[in-house]
């Protein structure tokens, strides 16, 4: 594997961000050093790559990102994956509000837990949350799917279209145009499947909790 490793203890995330880019286009690998919490890391990126933080980062990591697969070993800021397209973020410990935001494709996980609003306006994709999640997680959520291993905080789901969110945990309350509905077999084996792949699997799956749309047209009528 063709490696590149960045020291970003002295650089601007414009300096930063400027040169991930670059590499990307050289290097199977891109491992930044001393990311400081620094925001706006890794934004734009459209390479399929994989880039590795070793620390925690600001607002915004991974912005806007199609197909590299970032790992961050720490903390993220706000919104970390922010409409991302495709491709696969990872954080190993926590995350602030707005993880996952407006996400159109890929996969953002945090293992630990995160704030509220999680996977807001999201179109499509995969969220996964290793700890809690806090108020209206998955507000205006219009696809994709929203995993919580555990609890989630008041109003989840608020003024949903479409998409699904699984709960394991407590559900504090539910938002406007959410329900619950039955679990399904074929439920639990997708939810099976996927904490597997990353290493986050659980005794009992049955216990997860199912969230969907009451309607698709909740604005419109009674």
């Amino acid at each position: 594997m063709n490696v590149m490793e960045i020291d970003a203890e002295l650089l601007s995330p414009r300096e930063i961000n400027s040169q991930v880019k670059a590499a990307a286009c050289e290097y199977d690998k891109i491992i930044i050093k001393n990311p400081n919490a620094k925001h706006y890391l890794i934004a734009g990126v459209t390479e399929d790559v994989e880039i590795e933080l070793d620390g925690s980062v600001g607002y915004f990591a991974g912005s806007m990102c199609d197909k590299p697969k970032i790992k961050i070993n720490g903390n993220a800021g706000w919104f970390v994956g922010d409409n991302i397209t495709d491709g696969e973020i990872i954080v190993e410990g926590s995350g602030g509000d707005g993880a996952g935001q407006g996400i159109y494709g890929g996969t953002v996980i945090v293992k630990e837990s995160v704030g509220s609003r999680t996977g807001e306006i999201m179109k499509n994709g995969t969220i996964i949350i290793g700890g809690n999640s806090g108020f209206m997680t998955g507000i205006f959520m219009m696809g994709g799917r929203i995993i919580i291993l555990g609890d989630v905080g008041d109003d989840v789901a608020e003024s949903i279209i479409r998409g699904v969110i699984y709960v394991k945990g407590e559900i504090k309350s539910l938002g406007y145009n959410a329900k619950l509905e039955e679990l399904t077999f074929e439920d639990t084996l997708e939810l099976e499947e996927t904490l597997t792949k990353y290493g986050m699997d659980v005794d009992d799956y049955s216990e997860f909790k199912k969230i969907v749309p009451e309607s698709t047209r909740p604005f419109y009528g009674h």
